[in-house]
């Protein structure tokens, strides 16, 4: 096997592991739960396309490579269709990470990433991204919607400890 491509793999792990283990729901100002309206769809589809798709793709289908470095040292934007990882995140990082950018959010947590992921915070309201997450979550089958509701269920109960 490819050593590049296991290398890629690892690290790509890890940093899944610890977006998992140290980043909460509501980190970086805000949450995606609780007293909030409900996604609009098919907002989030237009302002996914608007703001996501020209790295993420417009279906969703990521760069290709995603699981391996560029030259740069960064990973290309990954799928965020079931075939990626996304769905393996809950809610409240999700929304972190789309609000202050994958480098912010790692350094937030004393971790040094060079993440390709900016910050749209200061281009999108919470809920703007509340609706663009919502729309990403409904083109999944069902299975992995119900993975990742799972996953947001577990990290809002270790919140409340």
């Amino acid at each position: 096997m490819n050593r590049k491509l296991v290398i890629s793999g690892i690290v790509l792990a890890a940093l899944a592991v610890a977006i998992g283990f140290f980043v909460r729901p509501g980190g970086g100002g805000s949450n995606v739960t609780g007293s909030f309206p409900p996604p609009d769809i098919a907002m989030g589809e237009a302002l996914y396309a608007q703001s996501c798709a020209v790295c993420h793709g417009k279906n969703l289908e990521g760069q290709p490579n995603w699981q391996s470095a560029g030259p740069d040292g960064k990973l290309p934007a990954p799928p965020h269709d079931a075939s990626g990882h996304t769905w393996h995140h809950d809610d409240g990082v999700l929304f972190s990470y789309t609000k202050l950018g994958g480098r912010q959010l790692l350094a937030d947590q004393g971790m040094d990433f060079n993440s390709g992921m900016p910050a749209f915070g200061d281009q999108l309201s919470d809920q703007e991204i509340r609706n663009i997450i919502g729309f990403i979550k409904s083109t999944w089958p069902e299975r992995q919607r119900q993975e990742q509701a799972e996953r947001t269920r577990f990290a809002l109960e270790q919140e409340g400890n």
